[in-house]
């Protein structure tokens, strides 16, 4: 055999001796369970709350919820025809005033509230009067409406007793007050009947007026 010849097997023994030893430390791996699929790979997010993850993108806010009551607001009632609203909402404002206004007549310690008291509770019993009668002919079967969906202002006196009683009912009837105006002038707008429209006006002009002259002892007496 020549050296060549001798050369060659040697490296073709070494090569496969190299081989069988890669072949031995390879591990095999374990066959597949029958029907068996491998499973994803893990995604980042895989665990975590899809709902936490919505951050603003929640839903918008539907009709309802957007009519919801908030700080004295009333649910509005869409179906309802707007005259039989604005009178059961009038009619609870109204009776708000008068409970404020029968408790100024026994707490009060000015007189000129004590009469501003009564003439309240005589001019609005009047008109919850007026408006039940107009309710009754115009909409004899319809049920309670949830009102105008509007801010009514304060429906209550402050029992906050580190101010004077008639300081408190002059605060509470002013944006008392405001509240029916702000009422009163949309339905100037949106009511059906010339009664409703009418009476609107009617409290408009009263109740500017008495919100003027309760400014006034406001500032006379309070500093205000």
């Amino acid at each position: 055999m020549t050296f060549r010849r001798c050369m060659a097997l040697s490296m073709l023994v070494t090569l496969l001796m190299l081989l069988a030893a890669c072949g031995a430390s390879r591990p095999s791996a374990a066959p597949a369970a029958a029907g068996a699929t491998a499973a994803p790979p893990a995604s980042p997010t895989m665990g975590v709350d899809q709902g936490s993850m919505q951050g603003t993108a929640a839903a918008p806010m539907t009709s309802a919820t957007a009519g919801m009551d908030h700080g004295g607001m009333q649910m509005g009632d869409s179906n309802a025809p707007y005259d039989a609203q604005f009178i059961d909402s009038m009619i609870a404002h109204h009776q708000g005033a008068i409970d404020m206004a029968n408790q100024a007549l026994k707490e009060a310690s000015k007189p000129e509230l004590k009469a501003l008291a009564q003439s309240i509770v005589t001019a609005q019993q009047s008109e919850i009067k007026q408006m039940q009668e107009w309710r009754k002919a115009w909409y004899p079967d319809l049920a309670s409406t949830a009102g105008m969906g509007m801010d009514m202002g304060d429906m209550q006196i402050s029992a906050d007793t580190s101010k004077p009683f008639d300081q408190r009912f002059i605060e509470a009837m002013i944006a008392h007050h405001q509240g029916a105006i702000m009422m009163a002038k949309e339905a100037q707008q949106k009511a059906e009947h010339a009664e409703i429209k009418t009476l609107a006006g009617a409290i408009i002009t009263a109740q500017e007026g008495e919100i003027a002259q309760m400014q006034q002892w406001r500032k006379a007496w309070f500093g205000q």
